[in-house]
């Protein structure tokens, strides 16, 4: 892996990459195939999830009687997530990522079943939390592999491959799981995806012990750092009493959401690069806009099913796959992010990418007015996947350009931090305000004609992610080192 600058794009400059043995291959040649198929497949069943639990979450919110928590389901996963991704970067740094994918992907599924046999609002978020520790386990355990197993010159193409798993779960997950929800109950959604994590667990394992696993020489010679782990807890700590206290809309929560940002801001200062919250050029900008990106989009992308269904009284299958469409869009902007004729314009790119999110997240709130037709959600949101398909990817290919191979998992860890928190506090806020303006009660309406609808509470979740995302468009000029 080398840290060439971010401009650099003649061949000439830049040393050989020493794990470039077969340059005629591509991530499906013959040296690479057997792994790229196996930790695709493990993006593929979070995909799964991802799009069929978005589904079914309405309806199980509403069954719960947890509509005023239904933010606390989805940043529940993300905050438990912080610390899983502290831990694996540790973890594969140290002793390679084969330990981390495992023990991820096995927590993933048990979450999953938790939430699935919940009877109350507060289990549901258990399980979801459970499932977000695994998450955070897998994604910077995924990153190390991709560090190690492939070229430089292959890691756009392994990123696209990533984005393209998500176009078949983007088409049949909302199906399967609007089907199964109306027919057999929201539940089966859940209890259904843990009997696929057998298939990742069978392909992607053996693989990543013969290529990546063990740490490198760098890595060996380091001993463990109790210091972040510490860190780790306090922001996952912080993270989770700020979400409580802005789903608690009570003058005494003024407590929690204090002690929150105590633990929270000192922990988050020490685990991400230096200069970040001034987004210093290089590294710093790169992990800054990942959060700033994944925050905004992620807290608008949570409301749009629950806000068809409730102000526009869609079914849930219906609702879900207003997303479908940018399954393959995301995976289209990541594709042309790989293209070896955009790297010497990554740049660009990425503000064109940021660009189109924020006219996204500001253009869906017009299907609150009942004369814009709902099918426009679909088309708008399907920009804003395709500029998102731009700016992960592209992230995620500068931050392990910057990275020297010892500091993989440290550096992928910070970028997944700040995507993390980036959302879990995006939630907590737009999930105050939503609460605040009456959005708890729009979903036990049927209809808006029965007294139930709350535009406002909508409309302000999507004000508050448009204003991030339209910060994000400056750091995005901050990115060449």
């Amino acid at each position: 892996m080398t840290s060439r600058p971010l401009d650099s794009s003649r061949d000439a400059d830049v040393a050989p990459d020493p794990l470039d043995t077969h340059p005629e291959e591509s991530v499906l040649g013959r040296s690479h195939r057997a792994l790229s198929i196996g930790i695709v497949s493990v993006v593929l069943l979070i995909a799964f999830e991802a799009t069929a639990v978005g589904t079914a979450m309405p309806v199980a919110a509403r069954e719960l009687n947890g509509v005023a928590s239904y933010a606390f389901a989805f940043s529940a996963f993300f905050t438990t997530s912080l610390f899983g991704m502290v831990v694996a970067g540790q973890w594969a740094d140290r002793r390679g990522p084969l330990g981390p994918v495992t023990l991820g992907i096995l927590s993933f599924g048990a979450g999953l079943v938790v939430s699935g046999l919940a009877g109350t609002m507060w289990v549901f978020v258990l399980g979801r939390a459970v499932q977000g520790l695994g998450g955070g386990l897998v994604i910077v355990a995924l990153y190390v592999v991709i560090g190690r197993a492939y070229p430089e010159r292959l890691r756009p193409s392994i990123m696209a491959a990533f984005a393209a798993s998500w176009v078949v779960p983007s088409v049949v997950g909302p199906l399967v799981s609007g089907t199964v929800t109306e027919q057999l109950g929201w539940r089966w959604v859940f209890l259904g995806i843990p009997v696929i994590v057998l298939l990742p667990l069978a392909l992607a394992l053996p693989e990543i012990r013969r290529r990546a696993s063990g740490p490198t020489e760098e890595g060996a010679s380091r001993a463990a750092d109790p210091r972040r782990i510490r860190l780790a807890l306090a922001v996952s700590l912080g993270a989770g009493l700020f979400q409580y206290a802005a789903q608690d809309l009570r003058w005494l929560s003024v407590v929690p959401a204090a002690l929150g940002l105590a633990l929270l801001v000192p922990a988050v200062l020490g685990l991400l690069p230096p200069g970040t919250w001034r987004s210093a050029r290089g590294l710093p900008s790169v992990v800054l806009l990942r959060g700033v990106a994944s925050g905004a989009f992620i807290g608008a992308e949570s409301f749009i099913p629950l806000m068809l269904v409730t102000e526009r009284g869609l079914s849930p299958t219906w609702a879900g796959y207003s997303l479908a469409a940018g399954g393959l869009t995301w995976a289209a902007g990541s594709w042309v992010q790989s293209r070896p004729r955009f790297e010497r314009h990554r740049e660009r790119l990425v503000t064109f990418g940021m660009t189109l999110v924020v006219l996204a997240i500001a253009g869906v709130p017009a299907v609150l007015v009942e004369t814009v037709p709902v099918w426009t959600v679909a088309v708008v949101w399907a920009f804003g996947c395709f500029g998102m398909g731009l700016v992960i990817a592209s992230t995620s290919v500068l931050l392990l350009k910057l990275s020297p191979p010892h500091e993989a998992g440290a550096n992928s860890a910070a970028l997944q931090i700040s995507d993390g928190l980036a959302n879990a506090l995006l939630l907590a806020v737009a999930g105050a305000a939503f609460a605040t303006l009456g959005g708890g009660t729009a979903a036990h309406a049927a209809t808006a004609a029965s007294g139930g609808s709350h535009p406002a509470a909508f409309a302000a979740v999507f004000a508050i992610a448009a204003l991030l995302a339209l910060g994000g468009i400056q750091v995005t000029r901050r990115l060449r080192a």
